[in-house]
């Protein structure tokens, strides 16, 4: 059979299970109104959390940031990596409270380059069921011992730990901090107490939480610096700088050890072109925005307990987030993609999530929420919302 034929029944498969997937052609960032296809709609689709990716002194800076060439031209090691990128790194370790920081292309590269860096055949890597496919794969590529435990089971993850300590060798445990189609949080003050107490690592990805959530000395930090956590306890965490900063790329923050250790090791970082430093400007601005305008992520936190306060008055099935990622769990992908689709003739964008990206029989809508949002307008959502669900027969009127 061809490459072609087998190509063409595999999408014919795809879209007859309804999980064909179709990019969505936008003009402009969501502000939070966009224009899709030529037509304007109110995005609540998007991870800028805190409406950096609009903010006009961080799209001076990058700007700015363009001057100094298009390109990094080179990998890091070669002669790509500039003034503007050691600095966006210091500036990183310094929100996150470590020793030290390093910027890759992706946040995919960053955890699977980190996994495959520090892990081996003799090993072990402990995954969250429900962690993002970045980990996921990370696992698998590394070659150690993969255990999985389920979402969010203490009780599970102990088990682990103790397969893992019978089996010998380094063990590493690989958790979200924010899960990004729940919008939950992992209860990671008890994972780090059984860390401790088997001597494993603790890898947490903070690309949901990083910005917008922390501690009092750290505010950006993320979900760690919220749990209590510091560089001791979590030797290692990943930040994205695509969704709350508003730019792209990622980071990896830790001991200045940890981050020598991941010069020297991490091939996606070794072998793959420099940030584009407009890209590196740009996050630069962004995480200065975020120090100076703390009013930023309390308007957010305001959008989520307003939405969901107004969305319990409606009697809407949510989930328990308290972040900014709001799931209304739906259960079949075509009802699913019948209500987005319904809400997006009505003029409002809202990610249908389906399988694989979720398990079987839990396709939802993937609200997401942020500060750029007004009141208004999340109102708007939810009263549209609300009519589609009750001509699904899915709420009651």
């Amino acid at each position: 059979m061809t490459l072609e034929k087998i190509l063409r029944q595999r999408l014919d498969e795809r879209r007859r299970d309804g999980l064909y997937r179709q990019i969505k052609t936008l003009a402009a960032a969501p502000t939070p109104l966009v224009t899709v296809d030529g037509r304007e709609m109110l995005a609540f689709s998007s991870n800028d959390y805190l409406g950096l990716a609009i903010h006009p002194e961080v799209i001076a800076a990058q700007k700015a940031g363009a001057e100094l060439g298009a390109g990094a031209t080179a990998s890091h090691l070669v002669n790509g990596h500039f003034q503007v990128h050691q600095q966006l790194q210091q500036s990183l370790a310094e929100v996150t409270g470590r020793e030290a920081a390093l910027v890759f292309s992706s946040g995919y590269m960053a955890n699977v380059g980190t996994l495959c860096a520090l892990l081996g055949r003799a090993d072990n890597i402990i995954s969250d069921k429900l962690n993002h496919a970045s980990l996921i794969d990370g696992a698998r590529l590394c070659g150690a011992n993969s255990l999985r435990f389920p979402h969010g089971d203490l009780d599970g993850l102990h088990r682990q730990l103790q397969r893992a300590a019978r089996r010998g060798g380094n063990t590493l445990v690989a958790v979200d901090g924010v899960y990004s189609m729940d919008g939950d949080l992992a209860p990671l003050a008890e994972i780090a107490g059984l860390c401790r107490d088997y001597g494993a690592w603790l890898l947490v990805d903070e690309a949901h939480g990083f910005g917008v959530m922390g501690s009092a000395q750290l505010p950006l930090a993320g979900s760690s610096a919220a749990a209590g956590l510091d560089q001791s306890q979590v030797p290692v965490i990943m930040g994205t700088l695509g969704k709350a900063a508003g730019n792209a790329g990622a980071f990896v923050a830790g001991s200045s050890a940890l981050i020598d250790y991941l010069v020297q090791f991490a091939r996606p970082y070794i072998y793959t072109t420099g940030m584009p430093p407009a890209v590196a400007a740009g996050s630069i601005a962004a995480v200065e925005r975020m120090r100076s305008e703390p009013e930023l992520a309390r308007r957010l936190q305001e959008n989520i307990a307003h939405f969901r306060q107004r969305a319990a008055q409606l009697n809407l099935p949510l989930a328990g987030s308290s972040t900014a990622i709001q799931p209304l769990l739906l259960g079949c992908e075509k009802t699913v993609m019948s209500v987005s689709a319904k809400l997006e003739c009505r003029g409002f964008l809202v990610g249908a999530i389906r399988p694989p990206t979720v398990p079987v029989g839990t396709a939802r809508l993937r609200i997401t929420l942020s500060a750029a949002h007004s009141h208004d307008q999340i109102n708007a959502l939810l009263d549209e919302l609300v009519s589609v669900l009750q001509e699904n027969a899915l709420v009651r009127s």
